[in-house]
């Protein structure tokens, strides 16, 4: 059966389905506080040194570089295999869902987002809950890739989230009620925000400033990314990341993106520009990294709208001259004015929606006897970016950065279909002549199908690699999968699904879908592989200790060696992990943390693999494992 777009099909809407699911959605908060734990205000400082610290998890990413890596090794590759869950909390009522949040920790109680805009506090002890909120929401909201929420920010006594309605709103940290609530885009055109905002403070003002996205490029949204003030929610500056388009700052129109002339997004015959340009995609819908030591807010960028690049091409579909900036790559903002001052592409004028959202992670790395201030990005395209820190960051007056700051780009998962490689003093990819499905011919409305590899759920997804400090390996939760691809005819409705593909989804090899990846970021080697039958869509966390975790689409928490790739450990949770583990100490032992509750965007977009998850149960509940004392202590 083949599956023109999301819109038909075995999963019916996946828009349809979460917005009928999303009447239910109600304010309920609950006002307790915490009198013995949670009382300490979280400062930037706590913040910064995320990574060095195990007593808390306070920035998605377990530090500012996003390296979901622990100094901890209290639980190590000697006792993992003892582990045990402490406790398990349950989200509760009819609200599952796809569950793919990080969990945040501070001075004894656990923060923790939920599917629907829902956020909890609870007791790191015991579990017990000490406060929930849940947004209301209205019944015509429209995301794309389920009704998800990626995890909170905390910032002094406030929790901060995103919510489906194209909203933000800070909590009071001890009771869970809303200070302050701030709706930046109409949810009924497609905006919408599902990604965790951050916490960074400019090092030029002094100032510190709430960072978050904007989601929506499948209804063809303009994608923007915004910074306010935490005390107040008051919007300080708007980065539009479509090339052309005005931001603004401190309530006032600013400079347009790139050049105002957009060249690289083709022109009408009167000169005016064409519909892509005015809902050209680009969402920031995943989580900032800080780099503080050039004080540059780094994100990636989403892919641009609509799907069918000859929307986006010249006459005759000739593409090259138009790149479709500033999508699908990685920004460099200046924090204290919104400005861009550096731009890497990893899919110039994306015809696959390859996206480029998956987070940057900054770390140093040896090459040719020199460290480099690096950042690395496993993309949806296949291939793993390396690039110089210090030089997109240059504040040159360039954004454009794409020749001589690679230092390696690198295939992560098998047969890519689009590209050969990378060109890197160019910055450009070699990409395959026919890979870009052609356009319906005269009268049809549906151009020839043709074969890509990976799909456009990518040889990685949302989910977060991290980087280990002790093997200097990243692992990078991969899937083998591929496409039958077609263009189709398109226009732009508001609120409507803005793709100009047709697709259906097909496994790669009868032995397995996910893969989860060790590889070595200085030659590009695959060091390890862990093959899963089913899709990986969880992030992975890292320590001293010597493993990598992540959770299974069947409902598997699974601990690996860091070296070798052995299954050290697994615990069965009841439904699919889709969510990202966090690592933290409390009175003087280590504990680990997980989401469960099966969803994301696999079982509504996914072909084949949607009808392989539908024997996962359903579920919303966060899981604590420890390792007993007596086991621990006799090492």
């Amino acid at each position: 059966m083949q599956r023109r777009h999301p819109l038909r099909g075995v999963n019916a809407s996946l828009f349809a389905a979460a917005s009928t699911l999303a009447i239910a959605v109600f304010t309920s908060s609950i006002p307790s506080s915490a009198e013995t734990a949670g009382s300490k205000p979280v400062t930037w400082e706590d913040i910064l040194n995320d990574e060095s610290t195990t007593g808390d998890v306070v920035s998605w990413g377990m530090g500012v570089r996003n390296h979901r890596y622990s100094t901890l090794d209290q639980i190590n590759v000697d006792n993992i295999g003892q582990m045990k869950p402490s406790w398990s909390f349950s989200f509760g009522d009819e609200k599952q869902r796809g569950q793919e949040t990080q969990a945040l920790v501070h001075d004894g109680v656990i923060y923790v987002t939920a599917s629907y805009s829902r956020a909890f506090a609870l007791d790191a002890k015991t579990g017990k809950r000490l406060w929930s909120y849940s947004h209301r929401l209205p019944d015509d909201i429209r995301p794309c890739c389920d009704v998800v929420n990626r995890g909170g920010a905390l910032y002094g006594d406030k929790f901060y989230m995103g919510t489906l309605d194209a909203g933000i709103v800070a909590l009071d940290r001890k009771t869970g009620k809303v200070v302050w609530s701030k709706k930046f885009e109409d949810h009924t055109a497609g905006y919408t925000m599902t990604g965790a905002p951050n916490i960074i403070k400019d090092k030029k003002t002094g100032k510190v400033l709430l960072i978050h996205g904007s989601s929506g490029d499948e209804f063809g949204v303009v994608g923007r990314l915004y910074a306010r003030d935490p005390d107040t929610g008051e919007e300080i500056w708007m980065r539009p990341l479509v090339e052309g388009h005005k931001g603004r700052l401190n309530g006032k129109d600013s400079t347009p993106t790139g050049d105002p002339k957009a060249p690289s997004w083709p022109n009408n015959k009167d000169g005016g520009k064409v519909e892509a340009w005015n809902h050209g995609g680009g969402a920031p819908w995943q989580s900032a990294t800080y780099d503080e030591k050039t004080n540059t807010i780094v994100i990636g960028t989403g892919n641009p709208a609509p799907w069918n690049h000859h929307y986006r091409s010249g006459p005759n579909g000739d593409w090259k001259p138009y790149d479709s900036l500033y999508t699908s790559g990685q920004v460099y903002i200046e924090p204290s004015t919104g400005e861009p001052v550096g731009f890497f592409q990893h899919t110039p004028n994306d015809a696959w929606d390859y996206s480029g959202n998956n987070p940057i992670t900054l770390f140093e790395m040896e090459k040719d006897g020199k460290t480099i201030r690096a950042g690395a990005h496993a993309d949806r395209n296949g291939f793993l970016f390396i690039t110089d820190i210090d030089k997109l960051t240059a504040r040159d007056g360039k954004i454009s950065k794409q020749a001589g700051t690679a230092l390696g780009i690198y295939p992560f998962v098998p047969n890519i279909s689009w590209a050969t490689g990378w060109d890197l003093a160019t910055g450009r990819p070699n990409e395959v002549e026919g890979q870009r499905p052609p356009a319906p011919a005269a009268g049809e409305t549906k151009g020839q199908a043709i074969k890509v590899t990976p799909n456009f759920l990518g040889g990685t997804n949302w989910m977060p690699m991290s980087y280990n400090q002790e093997t200097k390996l990243f692992y990078i939760p991969s899937n083998d999968w591929s496409e039958d691809y077609w263009t189709e005819n398109i226009a732009y409705k508001k609120g409507a699904a803005y793709l100009g593909q047709g697709f259906r989804i097909k496994r790669q090899f009868d032995t397995h879908v996910g893969v989860l990846r060790a590889l070595d970021p200085t030659n590009g080697k695959i060091v390890w592989e862990h093959k899963e039958e089913m899709p990986l869509w969880a992030g992975t966390l890292t320590t001293k200790g010597g493993w990598v975790l992540t959770g299974t689409s069947d409902g598997f928490v699974k601990a690996l060696d860091a070296k070798s790739g052995k299954e050290l450990w697994k615990f069965q949770t009841g439904s699919g992990v889709v969510s990202q583990p966090v690592t933290w100490e409390l009175d003087g032992k280590q504990y680990i943390g997980i989401a469960s509750g099966y969803g994301g965007a696999v079982p509504l977009w996914g072909g084949d693999m949607a009808d392989q998850t539908k024997q996962v149960s359903q579920g919303g509940s966060f899981w604590v494992f420890e390792v007993p004392r007596t086991t621990a202590s006799a090492e």
